[in-house]
C-alpha cells in the first residue's frame, strides 16, 4: 500500500466483508437450507445404476430411495438448527448506518458524513422496495413471489427485534 487510494480500497474490502457480503451470505441460509430438500447436509449413497436392486426401488419406490439417500433425521435436526442460529439476528443488533450512542463522535465533519450515508441508506431501502415490487422485474422476486431482502439497509429499525427477520446489514461480523 503506496496511496491514499490503495488504504481506501483495503477499508472498502474490509467493511464489503464484515457488513454487506456477511449480511448477504449468512442470513439467508436458513430460508434456503432450512428446508432440508433444498439442501441435503449429505448423501449417504450414490445415484444407482441402472439394472441394480437400487435402481428398482428408485423406479418403484421414489420417496423411500429419496429418504435412504439424504441425511438421517438426527443429523438433518441438527444441521436444521445449526443454520438456524447462525441465520439469527442478535437482539442487540447495531445496522449499518446506525450507532448503539449518540456521543460516538461530537466532531461536525463527521457527523455530517454519517447523516449523508444514513439518508442514502434510506434512498437504497426505497430502491429495493420499488424494484421487489414492479412486476416487470420478474427477477426480483421470482414465482412464488418472495422478495429478496437479504442487502436491505433496515437502517430506521432500531426496535432491536431480533430472530429471522431476512434483512438488515449488520455493522460488523455476528455470530
Amino acid at each position: 500500500m503506496n496511496t491514499l487510494a490503495d488504504l481506501t480500497q483495503a477499508c472498502t474490502i474490509i467493511i464489503w466483508i464484515a457488513s454487506a457480503f456477511h449480511a448477504a451470505i449468512n442470513f439467508g441460509q436458513y430460508l434456503y437450507a432450512g428446508y432440508l430438500s433444498n439442501r441435503p447436509t449429505v448423501s449417504r449413497r450414490f445415484m444407482p445404476k441402472p439394472g441394480t436392486k437400487e435402481y428398482d426401488e428408485l423406479e418403484n419406490n421414489p420417496d423411500l430411495a429419496f429418504l435412504k439417500t439424504i441425511t438421517a433425521q438426527f443429523q438433518a435436526l441438527l444441521g436444521v438448527s445449526l443454520i438456524k442460529g447462525l441465520s439469527r439476528h442478535a437482539t442487540n443488533e447495531i445496522y449499518l448506518g446506525q450507532r448503539d450512542t449518540a456521543e460516538w463522535t461530537t466532531d461536525d465533519e463527521p457527523l455530517a458524513a454519517f447523516e449523508r450515508f444514513g439518508k442514502k441508506l434510506v434512498e437504497i431501502g426505497s430502491r429495493i422496495t420499488e424494484r421487489t415490487n414492479d412486476s416487470k422485474l420478474k427477477n426480483r422476486v421470482g414465482p412464488v413471489k418472495v422478495p429478496y431482502t437479504l442487502l436491505y439497509p433496515n437502517t430506521s429499525d432500531y426496535s432491536r427485534e431480533g430472530g429471522l427477520i431476512g434483512k438488515g446489514i449488520p455493522n460488523s461480523i455476528s455470530i
